[in-house]
């Protein structure tokens, strides 16, 4: 029994580096993509890339680390999210839609058929690094694992850092060095999560000096502890970053929205002395339940959540 699972997952493993290999430095197709997520029956991209509605993302913002934190590991996802990140824009929230790309250290035989393969058959111009950067749509989130690169590695500057920008409205998450800081930070609100700074550029010519090589686009990657999918909603506040899963992102959304409510209505009654710190930190009686659904009718247009998500959860009532 031992050889025989040995043997099927060998075989599985084969299967997975194939697979790979198949998609080296292009951009992933949709039938796998559609493959790779399968719990979510929403609308997609062209591309087959998960589109969680504007909607959603607008509430996103609002989701504190913990709570989606939180949401995800009840849902057995324990590898969302990856802390410790220099930024811009600090006290920003970034909110949107990843679209991944997967570098690896400089190889001039790979490198070289990937540029002749992309300039050939896929029309794609100018350097690797820009490739990616043309997908990019309105709320979108650039998200690039850069295998943590740092001197002679960065390949966001002020130039492409304007361009996401105009692309998206957001900024990036970048497992590596970005230069031109001033320059970043100038765009206003480039809200980016990146691992470090260094006035050096990139060096890519696979003839001479070359110190990264594209291997995906809209593929599955690792940020960090974090596994990224493409269409994951990417919430980074506070020096981290979590990636939700589409199918998981109005949960997470309307869990935070119940937990807000329900401490903003547990602190003030707290300030007013209704009830003790032991009553409201363990779980609520029925007469504070029914508290709080007053609290809520009476405080509807007041609250910072939409008046109809409230009437949505009175008449849910989700917790």
């Amino acid at each position: 029994m031992n050889r025989i699972f040995e043997l099927k997952r060998s075989l599985t493993v084969i299967t997975i580096m194939v697979q790979s290999i198949c998609a080296v430095g292009q951009q992933i197709s949709k039938e796998e993509l559609i493959f790779l997520t399968p719990e979510w029956h929403g609308e997609r991209f062209a591309d087959g890339r998960p589109k969680v509605p504007d909607a959603i993302l607008d509430r996103m913002k609002q989701v504190t680390l913990e709570e989606a934190w939180a949401v995800l590991r009840n849902e057995n996802f324990k590898h969302q999210f990856d802390g410790d990140w220099m930024t811009i824009n600090p006290d920003s929230v970034l909110v949107g839609r990843a679209v991944t790309a997967t570098f690896m250290p400089g190889r001039p035989d790979i490198h070289r058929v990937i540029d002749d393969r992309g300039h050939t058959r896929d029309k794609r111009v100018k350097s690797q690094n820009s490739w990616p950067i043309d997908l990019l749509t309105r709320r979108d989130v650039y998200v690039v694992d850069q295998f943590g690169a740092h001197e002679d590695g960065p390949t966001i500057g002020d130039n492409l850092g304007n361009s996401i920008f105009t692309k998206t409205g957001n900024g990036i998450v970048y497992n590596g060095a970005v230069r031109d800081i001033n320059g970043l930070k100038a765009i206003g609100s480039f809200t980016s999560f990146f691992r470090s700074y260094h006035p050096s550029h990139h060096l890519n010519d696979p003839k001479g000096q070359l110190n990264t090589t594209l291997v995906g686009i809209n593929t599955p990657t690792r940020i960090g502890n974090a596994t990224v999918m493409p269409g994951d909603v990417v919430l980074g506040r506070n020096g981290g970053v979590i990636f939700i899963p589409a199918h998981l992102a109005e949960k997470v959304v309307k869990i935070s929205e119940v937990v807000r409510l329900r401490d903003m209505f547990g602190h003030q009654r707290l300030r007013e002395q209704k009830y003790t710190p032991g009553q409201i930190d363990t779980r609520w009686s029925d007469d504070i339940e029914k508290d709080f659904l007053q609290w809520l009718r009476s405080n509807a247009e007041k609250l910072p959540v939409p008046k109809e998500q409230i009437q949505e959860l009175l008449k849910q009532r989700t917790w």
